[in-house]
C-alpha cells in the first residue's frame, strides 16, 4: 500500500520525489554503536582531519610495523570493525580506521561516493599502508580510489562483501521506496550533472581490472539480503589474482563479528 501511494505521488510530483530520493542517497542514516564497539574506539589514539567541509574522525591503534587500514560501508562507521580490530591488535598490527564524511563521529552534511573515495586515497597515502580491509560499500569507495590513483600499490586487500554496479544501488533504492521510472531517471540525471560522470561507468567489476593489488580476497555470504552474492561474484570474475570465499550464516553485517571470518582475515593478511 505504501509503495502504491509513493508511485501515485511520484506521478504527480516527480521533481519533489526525485529530490527526496537524492537526499536519501546523500545523507547517510547512522545507527548507534554497541557498547563493546565504543570500548574499542576508546582504546585508540584519535585525530581530527580537516577534509573539505568536514571534520573527519581518525583512529589509530598502535602496534608493530605491519599496518592495515579499515574502510567501513555506507551508513557504517569505524566501530563496526571492533571485533576485527581487537584480533589485529593481538597480532601486533598497527590499525588505522576512520569515520567517513557525515558518518560516525565525523561532522555531518551532504556527502557522496566521490568524497568518500577521495578521502580513502588521502588516508592510504597518509598512513603508507599496503594492506586494506573494506566492508560493503567501502569496497566501492576503495576500488574507485585505487582506479583514480593507479600509482598506489596494495599488497593485500580483503573485501567483506562487495557491491558491483552503482546503478544497482540506485535500482535497489527505487525498488525499496517504490518510485516511478520517471523519478529514477530524474535522480540519475541530477547525479550525473553534479558529478559529470556516467552512472553506468561506476562499476567495481571495471575498476578492479586495472588497479594495482597483488592479492585480494572477497568473502560474501550466500544469503546476503543487502548485496546479492552474484554481484560480488561478478567482481571476482573480472579480477586477476583474486580469491572468493562463499560462506553462510553471517548475513551482511554479522560477517564483521563472525569468528571464522576473522580467523580467515588474519590468515589472509599474514605475509
Amino acid at each position: 500500500m505504501k509503495k502504491l501511494v509513493i508511485k501515485i505521488i511520484s506521478s504527480i510530483f516527480p521533481n519533489q520525489v526525485a529530490s527526496f530520493a537524492y537526499k536519501q542517497l546523500t545523507n547517510p542514516q547512522i545507527t548507534k554503536l554497541r557498547s563493546n564497539e565504543l570500548v574499542v574506539l576508546d582504546k585508540s589514539e584519535k585525530e581530527i582531519l580537516k577534509f573539505q567541509d568536514f571534520d573527519i574522525q581518525l583512529y589509530t591503534w598502535k602496534g608493530g610495523s605491519d599496518k592495515v587500514l579499515l574502510i567501513h560501508g555506507w551508513e557504517g562507521q569505524a566501530g563496526n570493525f571492533a571485533d576485527i580490530i581487537e584480533k589485529l591488535i593481538e597480532q601486533n598490527y598497527t590499525v588505522y580506521a576512520f569515520d567517513a564524511p557525515s558518518h560516525g563521529f565525523s561532522s555531518k552534511g551532504k556527502t557522496s561516493l566521490f568524497e568518500f573515495t577521495e578521502l580513502v586515497a588521502i588516508l592510504i597515502r597518509k598512513y603508507g599502508v599496503t594492506k586494506l580491509i573494506s566492508h560493503s560499500f567501502g569496497g566501492v569507495a576503495t576500488t574507485y580510489a585505487l582506479f583514480n590513483n593507479q600509482d598506489i600499490k596494495i599488497n593485500k586487500y580483503l573485501l567483506l562483501t562487495v557491491p558491483d554496479k552503482f546503478i544497482e544501488r540506485i535500482n535497489d533504492v527505487v525498488e525499496q521506496v517504490g518510485v516511478t521510472e520517471k523519478v529514477k531517471n530524474k535522480l540519475i540525471s541530477r547525479l550525473e550533472k553534479e558529478t559529470k560522470l556516467n552512472i553506468n561507468d561506476l562499476n567495481v567489476s571495471d575498476f578492479v581490472k586495472v588497479i594495482d593489488v597483488k592479492q585480494s580476497l572477497i568473502i560474501h555470504d550466500a544469503k546476503d539480503t543487502v548485496i546479492p552474492i552474484k554481484r560480488a561474484k561478478n567482481v571476482f570474475n573480472q579480477w586477476k589474482n583474486s580469491q572468493f570465499l562463499e560462506i553462510e550464516g553471517t548475513g551482511h553485517f554479522r560477517i564483521l563479528r563472525t569468528e571464522s571470518v576473522i580467523e580467515k582475515t588474519l590468515e589472509f593478511l599474514k605475509d
